[in-house]
């Protein structure tokens, strides 16, 4: 049993694209840009606010600065109207805080946004809480991860690393961490294994299962 779970945010803990494309496609529409769809804001998730504008601007734009500021400023003040933590989270969360496992969210997210959408539909249940401020890498670079299990006082072979995406896949087995990949996020089964994924769970509470698993087994 892992001393402690990372988890990420976007697509593993809440469903957040509904809010994230709301507010990337007024930006858009402010600098006349094309906006995107559904689909496409899904497949472009992943990387981080940066990356994300990037992806959705034509290749070659010139003002992607402007345009990934506009949008993270206008996030910030998101009140996640839109935003939906998945069917059982907070049951999967309660279990492993009652087993004594310590949790972390590692996010891609504006470190902003990450601590005001943590505190509004998780408070009080992460140990450390951790997104985009610049002082580290963006994942799949393990360095932010392997600073929140330092902070938990756990070692990073002692950790599990739960998310939806390869980047996630990538940060874990970069930090030596155990990867769990969710498949009710924003990739596929495909895609994630493409990058390494060796444990997956269907829903929170298949990972719940999981986990209660590795604790009869100890």
């Amino acid at each position: 049993m892992p001393e402690a779970v990372l988890f990420d945010l976007d697509g593993t803990l809440l469903d957040t694209l509904p809010d994230i494309r709301r507010f990337l496609n007024e930006t858009l529409e402010r600098f006349g840009y094309p906006t995107l769809s559904e689909a496409k804001t899904r497949a472009f998730l992943g990387s981080g606010a940066k990356k994300l504008v990037e992806r959705a601007l034509p290749a070659g734009a010139e003002n992607v600065d402007a345009v990934c500021a506009d949008f993270r400023a206008r996030y910030a003040k998101s009140e996640n109207a839109l935003t939906r933590p998945y069917d059982g989270i907070g049951e999967l969360l309660c279990m492993l805080k009652a087993m004594g496992v310590r949790l972390a969210v590692v996010t891609n997210k504006p470190d902003e946004a990450a601590q005001k959408t943590v505190e509004k539909f998780f408070p009080g249940r992460f140990d450390f809480v951790g997104g985009d401020s610049g002082a580290y890498p963006v994942k799949p670079d393990p360095a932010l991860a392997l600073f929140a299990a330092e902070r938990m006082g756990v070692a990073a072979s002692r950790c599990a690393f739960v998310g939806d995406g390869e980047t996630d896949v990538l940060t874990a087995l970069n930090a030596d961490m155990v990867p769990i990949s969710a498949l009710w996020g924003y990739r596929t089964r495909a895609q994630l294994s493409s990058a390494g994924a060796k444990n997956y769970a269907r829903s929170p509470r298949e990972l719940m299962a999981f986990f209660r698993g590795l604790q009869g087994a100890e």
